[in-house]
């Protein structure tokens, strides 16, 4: 299998390098038109708060929309997709179709509390989601994704230090249209998603966005061979129903705008079903006794996990002839309950049955958020002026409260009251309020035909006030205790960027930027006596690319290479013998790689991508150490006080290679079009943890996916049927784990096959 997926990503190498294969995306009848002509579209993006051709951007930017996006997210896959479709970015979550952790550059955080930072921050419809419940929004009536890599903190905010995720909602507009899609797949799921726009008045708009996928349970659950499972009464697991909508209006007047926008989700499923055992023992191997439809859990008629979001945003835009005021006023707000079978088993070791495997003692428990409200505030003044010099300045406010509730359970003990096993033994509460505000700039200036540079800073002020108490220790430790925070920071980000116009088709880039994260907490003392707070951690970043349309305008090659240190990075040292999180810093952290993004018309019929990037990621800090799992074997040596060693290693879940790739091919057949479209990724080992062990150590991932259809337009309306496949291959291989216990896994989306049908309207 390995000597598969090495041949697997030299081939993708060895393309790319011979023909510098690239594509475009196509999401009508008329785009396709396009295409044929054999000219790429040029990609607009909002990068730097304004409209601006990708290739002319000095940043290090990727653009995900079109047919690229609706393959990918076919399935009814959640925000996940993402996953190693964009160079260095990648993407995982222990909580399954909610709380997904993003990492730019080998820059994350691995951490699952809901109280966890991210260097990476996702930004929707310009609003900020800073709580990691939000950042799980479903994907639907997406115009564009950007991802943005390397600091961004003078135009987006102190927690951008890896980069920035963004989204961008199709808009109303005076014309009529719409879209409706329904498909149906394995496991019986369902995925509807439908759009329609219209003029109201002359002047005003409106949009109305909705989403709704399920999926029944299709995981058995089974107890050991001979035993009766007691404790648990369902029998299956796996299963979802997502709804979610937004509604915009849009107001145009002469010289001012007003967008409204409402949306809202509500999530009933079940958590990722944690797999007891699932990683042999000396090896990093799923056990040969696995099966995806069947889990060992004694507490699986307790699994649920339940989220609801909602939020509201104006944004009011003035046209003053020479600058243009915007302000972004938003409100977002999140609740989740998720509890789940931690251990992955049935039972334990101190009792007459247990598996699979060695389960040495029961872990169930679940996180709430109860209560949660961000408010945010942005008012920014733009110049348009002709001559050679502009600028943006602004403010912005950032205010959140919220509670996180952590409950543990006795899986073995009756609940009376409630009727069945799982006695909550264990109870904690955090409270937390962050105030922050921040003053910024970006000055522009033309010094020749050729040459634009451009100067960023911004001034950011965070302060957190932090309370946690346990009432209830599951451990025997004190039932009674009491841990606070209050820490704050301030820190002027910048940056410095140049464009050089080369000829008319080619660009080079520079540019220097300093990022900065304000300090987390982390006091999820269910488990533990001690709230850790992380220093703020500062990057600075240089990076030098190269962006060109080659061959008349049929390629598109762009490239990027970039060396950046860390200082104070902010690591989650998570579970190591106990279900726990501390928070530390690391003295300094390194990266550098390159990043490679092609796309080409290679025929009136054939369009193609291909994107490669290479991250190194080393932690630099000799006196870095901390506790290792309970079960696996550890590859870092020991130091005196019995902790492992950092020094050396690599970030987690931060692979060397990343790598993608689509065909598309498109045939004129009778009154419509006959497709084709080919998807690959590819990413390369990866650690769970901050510690390298054997078991630890997910295996490369590689991944395709295949569409194909028939696209037709008849009156005003445009029509596509098709049949698809994701994870063609049926490749499985161990995502992530919990270390705590026993070698605990979570594996990736088995293969699904699918048809769709699609109608847009005009």
């Amino acid at each position: 299998m390995k000597a598969m997926k090495r041949s697997t990503l030299a081939t993708l190498i060895n393309a790319t390098l011979f023909s510098a294969v690239a594509g475009t995306s196509f999401t009508t009848l008329a785009e396709e038109e396009q295409a044929k002509s054999n000219q790429l579209e040029v990609i607009q993006i909002t990068a730097r708060k304004r409209v601006e051709n990708a290739q002319e951007v000095p940043v290090s930017v990727s653009a995900l929309q079109g047919d690229n996006l609706d393959a990918y997210s076919s399935a009814g896959m959640d925000i996940r997709f993402m996953n190693a479709k964009i160079p260095s970015l990648s993407v995982e979550s222990s909580f399954g179709r909610t709380f997904p952790r993003f990492y730019v550059r080998g820059l994350g955080n691995t951490d699952f509390d809901l109280n966890a930072s991210q260097p990476v921050s996702l930004v929707v419809d310009e609003v900020v989601q800073e709580n990691p419940i939000l950042k799980g929004f479903p994907v639907f009536d997406i115009e564009r994704i950007e991802v943005l890599r390397g600091p961004q903190g003078t135009l987006f905010g102190r927690n951008t230090p890896a980069g920035l995720v963004k989204f961008d909602s199709v808009k109303p507009s005076q014309e009529f249209d719409g879209y409706a899609s329904v498909a149906y797949g394995s496991r019986e799921s369902v995925d509807f998603e439908g759009a329609v726009g219209t003029g109201l008045t002359d002047r005003i708009s409106t949009r109305v966005s909705v989403l709704w996928q399920e999926q029944p349970d299709y995981i058995d659950v089974r107890s050991p061979e001979g035993v009766t499972n007691e404790f648990a009464k369902d029998e299956s697991l796996g299963g979802y129903s997502e709804k979610a909508a937004r509604i915009q209006f849009l107001y145009e007047g002469d010289d001012f705008t007003g967008l409204l926008n409402y949306h809202v989700r509500d999530l009933d499923g079940r958590p990722i079903p944690f797999r007891a055992n699932l990683i042999e023992k000396g090896s990093n191997n799923i056990n040969p006794a696995y099966d995806n439809d069947v889990v060992f859990h004694d507490a699986s008629s307790r699994a649920t996990q339940q989220v609801e979001t909602q939020g509201v945003s104006l944004k009011l835009e003035w046209d003053l002839a020479e600058h243009t005021v915007t302000s972004i006023t938003a409100w977002e707000s999140a609740e989740i309950y998720s509890r789940a079978d931690v251990d992955g088993g049935y039972g334990a070791a101190f009792l007459p049955a247990q598996g699979p495997g060695v389960i040495f003692f029961p872990s169930e428990t679940a996180d709430a958020l109860p209560n949660h409200d961000q408010y945010t505030q942005e008012l920014r003044l733009s110049s348009n002026y002709s001559g050679d010099f502009n600028y943006q300045v602004g403010v912005f406010l950032f205010d959140e409260e919220m509670t996180i509730e952590s409950f543990s359970f006795d899986t073995l003990a009756y609940d009376t009251a409630a009727g069945n096993y799982g006695l909550q033994n264990g109870y904690a509460v955090q409270n937390q309020e962050t105030s922050a505000w921040a003053i910024f700039g970006s000055f522009d200036y033309s010094v020749s035909d050729k040459l634009d540079v451009t100067l960023g800073l911004r001034y950011s002020d965070d302060e957190k006030e932090f309370r946690a108490e346990r009432t209830k220790s599951p451990v025997g430790a004190a039932d009674s205790i009491v841990g606070t925070a209050n820490p704050s920071d301030s820190h002027v980000s910048w940056d410095l960027s140049a464009t050089y116009k080369l000829t008319d088709d080619v660009n080079l880039f520079a540019r220097l930027a300093n990022g900065f994260r304000a300090p987390s907490v982390q006091g999820r003392i269910l488990f533990g006596d001690e709230v850790t707070v992380a220093e703020s951690e500062t990057t600075n970043s240089i990076e030098f690319g190269i962006k060109s349309d080659v061959l008349d305008g049929q390629g598109r090659v762009n490239g990027t290479v970039f060396y950046y240190q860390m200082d104070d990075q902010q690591l989650t040292a998570v579970g190591g013998g106990a279900n726990f999180n501390r928070l530390v810093n690391a003295d300094k952290t390194t990266g550098y790689g390159f990043e490679l993004d092609t796309e080409w018309v290679l025929t009136d019929e054939l369009n193609a991508t291909f994107n490669l990037s290479y991250n190194k990621t080393e932690i630099d800090d000799p006196s870095l150490a901390i506790q290792g799992c309970a079960q696996c074997t550890i590859t870092n040596t020991k130091n005196d006080a019995g902790l492992y060693n950092l020094d050396g290693n690599s970030l987690p879940h931060a692979p060397e290679w990343i790598a993608n790739a689509t065909l598309r091919y498109t045939k004129e057949l009778e009154n419509g079009d006959f497709f084709v479209y080919a998807d690959t990724s590819y990413r390369s080992k990866i650690n769970f943890f901050l510690y390298e062990s054997v078991e630890f150590e997910g295996e490369a991932l590689f991944e395709t996916g295949v569409r194909a259809g028939y696209a037709w337009a008849s009156g005003d309306n445009e029509y596509e049927v098709s049949a698809f496949v994701r994870n063609l291959f049926d490749e499985q291989v161990v995502i992530g784990g919990v270390d705590f216990n026993n070698n605990t896994g979570m594996l990736n989306e088995e293969r699904f096959i699918g048809a769709e049908f699609k109608v847009r309207f005009f």
